[in-house]
């Protein structure tokens, strides 16, 4: 097991009914700011209960921040913020309105461009304190420090991370995520796995507590996908799904083993240019990754194999090729299509995709840093 240091802060309030005591966690006389995306939580009573349970506070609210969350959308909160003089952010919504709220905590104190906060990971001394209301399980972003941003003038999806906006604490009310489309109930699912795949199928680390852990998330995950889309308002079903999300993004299984991420580095490069929603990426880019990287994960996807699919008989390649395929079919089951071509895009795209990799550096990806533009360019071909 690798050397780590582990800490997490978020205190989390887990349940129905909990929205009701935010207005205890936040200090009473902080000038809030509400952000949010779209109507959802307008139209489903969430932003009203949020709204009842800070009654005794000063509150302001920004509404549309979207989906892969715009660096100009947010610069206009950041105004807001400086212009209100707030001290504390609630964020309302699921990922990207919870990694859109990071970013304005943080930008609302940083001296020069704020852009480079990402472009450069230039960094950061202050950051206004924040929390969440979680709505959307599906990034882990309510229980940990890190935020991905899209620049839309310049097509350039980037992350950043920091403690300084990590959530003070945030609220998972499964009851809140009763209404959600399908499309974002299969898209956060494939989130989910994906966050434990990037952390787990890598090489053994003598860590078998943390395999274990991941092990556990990702068969919660295939028992409660067959029933979420079938059941949409089973209590125990969603709140299954809500703490899977949190558990495979806040630090806990990801201590002492190495990590990939190549699948998201790659898959960003597609939301930039193309809009793909974050999930369908890494439907598509994960089972190609892991075609590729057989050599240098082949005995994880044997544990993967064995342990999250029951796959034991057969040659090794056999077992492994079985494991990738049954992954590409959880997706596709979900609801979530893994091929390109699915969504439009051709091999004229790839060309494009790969010097956006190389523009932002990632050139050397992977547990192993093996994956190179040209391995990037044969995983996006296969992508087709």
């Amino acid at each position: 097991m690798l050397n780590f240091i582990f800490h997490n802060p978020t205190k989390i309030l887990f349940g129905a009914g909990q929205i009701a005591e935010i207005g205890k966690e936040i200090p009473k006389n902080a000038k809030v700011l509400i952000t949010y995306g779209g109507g959802s939580v307008k139209n489903n009573g969430t932003l009203d209960e949020v709204k009842t349970a800070l009654a005794e506070h000063t509150c302001f609210e920004f509404a549309g921040i979207e989906p892969n969350p715009s660096y100009e959308t947010l610069m206009k909160a950041v105004a807001i913020v400086k212009a209100q003089q707030i001290d504390f952010l609630l964020a309302v919504g699921g990922g990207s309105v919870i990694d859109g709220t990071k970013f304005i905590a943080a930008a609302a104190k940083f001296t020069g461009e704020s852009w480079d906060i990402l472009a450069k990971h230039a960094p950061i001394s202050e950051a206004i304190p924040l929390a969440s209301v979680l709505t959307l399980p599906a990034t882990g972003s309510e229980m940990n420090s890190n935020a991905v941003i899209t620049r839309q003038s310049t097509h350039e999806k980037l992350y950043f991370g920091h403690p300084l906006v990590q959530p003070v604490f945030s609220v998972l009310d499964p009851t809140k995520t009763y209404s959600l489309p399908p499309r974002q109930v299969a898209n956060g699912i494939v989130d989910t796995f994906v966050h434990v795949m990037e952390q787990y199928l890598t090489y053994p680390a003598d860590a078998p507590l943390q395999d274990r852990f991941a092990e556990g998330i990702l068969l919660t995950l295939i028992e409660e996908a067959a029933k979420v889309l079938q059941q949409p308002q089973d209590y125990a079903v969603r709140a299954n799904l809500m703490w899977c999300g949190t558990m495979a993004l806040n630090g806990l299984i990801g201590v002492g083993v190495p990590q990939d991420w190549a699948t998201h580095m790659i898959g960003h490069e597609i939301t930039a240019l193309h809009g793909l929603d974050h999930g369908q990426t890494l439907a598509i880019i994960l089972p190609s990754v892991l075609t590729v990287q057989q050599a240098e994960k082949r005995e994880k996807l044997l544990q993967y194999a064995e342990r999250v699919w029951h796959i034991q008989e057969g040659t090794e390649e056999h077992r492994i090729q079985k494991a990738i395929d049954k992954t590409r079919n959880f997706f596709e089951q979900v609801g979530v299509k893994t091929r390109l071509r699915d969504y439009g895009i051709t091999q004229e795209s790839i060309p494009k995709l790969i010097q956006q990799l190389k523009n932002h550096g990632f050139v050397a990806l992977g547990e192993h840093q093996n994956i190179d533009l040209h391995l990037s360019q044969r995983i996006l071909e296969l992508s087709l």
